[in-house]
């Protein structure tokens, strides 16, 4: 059996401003999570996705996302990302300056009602909209986030074809589009197969020039790591993770942290996948989050000893 050959480079994008901090019930102080941002820089972290554009009623957590753009702005080498759950959302990221637009609608129809309170095609008419406003701004770049790709809290298992009928209408409506589409374990109880076989048939009806893939994952049911190496070597260029493991959806009932970025960036060192991330001062960017009050942290590599980690 020949050796498996992983890729010679994978993006990183950590979500810990936005699906980790959002996970935290009382809001942070804006320097505090500018503190955290900084740190994750400090190591090189270059994309990042700052926050969502939401109604504060919704989500107080992300009321200060334009705080948080504004103070970083103009960062040479860095990406700032945000998401948007409808039109209004985008029109406020533009107005930001925000270049990655990041929309998301979930597989499952009971999980989208819950998380957006429409229906997966008013989502999608949405979308639509978004997309012709990004082409009108000279934005040629969005990023789609595929909620409940594997598994729905609601519904259960998802198989790829749900995906697929979805996907359809999607890409339908970004075409002329740089478009990032990332297959998301929102429950974190995907399986590496199950990983494999979506990217897999997916990829094989729905490969094109201008459309890259990503994996965003949860490590809820331990599967975390595994999943994302999974997706790495059937298609995905880009990663999610959290640092610290800080996160889980609010509107996905046993949902807990998101991916530690530093167990990606370790077990990615191990194959010689080139990330750009400086370890070390990943782990420290670790600490920093794992002590803001009321989150909930899910890393391992943080507890090993630091003279181990290498």
């Amino acid at each position: 059996m020949p050796p498996i050959t992983p890729p010679s480079m994978v993006d990183i994008v950590d979500v810990a401003p936005r699906d980790g901090f959002q996970s935290i019930h009382d809001p942070l102080p804006t320097a505090d999570k500018q503190r955290c941002i900084q740190a994750l820089i400090d190591a090189s972290v270059t994309r990042l996705e700052i926050g969502s554009f939401v109604s504060p009623k919704a989500l107080p957590q992300m009321a200060d996302t334009g705080d948080l753009v504004a103070a970083f702005a103009n960062r040479p080498g860095i990406r700032f990302a945000a998401l948007v759950p409808n039109l209004k959302g985008a029109e406020l990221a533009l107005e930001h300056g925000v270049r990655d637009v990041v929309f998301v609608v979930s597989v499952s129809e009971a999980h989208n009602q819950n998380n957006v309170r429409r229906s997966v095609d008013e989502s999608l008419k949405e979308l639509a909209a978004i997309a012709k406003r990004l082409q009108e701004a000279g934005n040629s770049y969005l990023r789609l986030d595929l909620g409940t790709s594997f598994d729905c809290s609601f519904d259960g298992r998802v198989d790829w074809q749900q995906v697929d009928r979805v996907m359809n209408t999607a890409l339908n409506h970004c075409r002329g589009l740089d478009l990032e589409v990332a297959l998301c374990d929102t429950t974190g109880r995907a399986t590496p197969y199950q990983v494999a076989d979506h990217f897999t048939r997916l990829r094989e009806r729905h490969d094109y020039e201008r459309l890259k893939w990503a994996f965003h994952g949860h490590d809820t049911y331990g599967m975390g790591i595994a999943n994302a190496l999974f997706a790495i070597h059937h298609g995905a260029s880009a990663i999610d993770g959290s640092c610290a493991g800080l996160g889980g959806c609010p509107f996905a009932p046993g949902a807990t942290g998101n991916t530690a970025t530093e167990d990606l960036i370790y077990a990615l060192n191990g194959g010689g996948v080139h990330t750009g991330i400086d370890l070390p001062r990943l782990l420290t960017a670790a600490d920093r989050i794992a002590a803001l009050p009321g989150g909930k942290t899910a890393s391992h590599l943080r507890h090993v000893p630091r003279e181990r980690v290498s």
